[in-house]
């Protein structure tokens, strides 16, 4: 026992401030490989929001700790808004400009028990699921990009479409999204 005491005593002595240099080289190295967020000017564009409907239910071992259980998904419906147009087969639209479809047929309980897979999983009551998805396609080269973005991107490119006014876009890590929409020149 003293002989593995005596041989951690032998550990190298760390200095003090050696934790705040790997940070520092840690920092310095995630900075230099992971490329910076862009700025792109763009005149034609379009904003894209899926709305999505879907009906699922939570299938639970134990439904009193209400635990997640497995997610089964049953009936869903989705809708494309373009530009904060109202879309053929829009129904409702939220208080955030969206528009939605029509809600699709509720799951039976005979759907339901068909879905469970064990004798003492317990199904919750199905629960309308609601998803939106944000896009937004413009043309750079003489191509045209379709990237994932969010609501105050999206809102952005719905108010600026109809003068076809120039935007700045600011983009995500690895030009994969768009973060920011902002005009230029206003």
């Amino acid at each position: 026992m003293n002989r593995k005491i005596a041989m951690y005593h032998k550990l190298p002595k760390f200095h003090p401030l050696a934790p705040q240099l790997v940070l520092i080289i840690f920092s310095f190295l995630l900075a230099t490989f992971i490329p910076s967020c862009g700025t792109q000017a763009i005149n034609n564009y379009q904003a894209t929001a899926e709305t999505i409907l879907t009906w699922q239910a939570n299938y639970t071992n134990d439904p009193i700790e209400d635990k997640r259980g497995r997610i089964e998904e049953f009936a869903s419906v989705a809708l494309i808004n373009r530009n904060g147009e109202k879309p053929e087969g829009g129904v409702y639209q939220d208080d955030k400009g969206l528009w939605w479809a029509k809600i699709p047929p509720k799951p039976t309980l005979d759907q339901i028990e068909e879905r469970q897979k064990r004798n003492y999983e317990q199904p919750s009551k199905p629960e309308l699921l609601r998803q939106v998805k944000y896009y937004i396609t413009y043309q750079k080269n003489g191509q045209t990009i379709t990237l994932p973005t969010n609501y105050s991107v999206y809102r952005q490119v719905v108010k600026a479409y109809p003068q076809k006014i120039p935007l700045r876009l600011t983009m995500g890590i690895n030009n994969s999204s768009v973060q920011k929409a902002e005009p230029i020149g206003q």
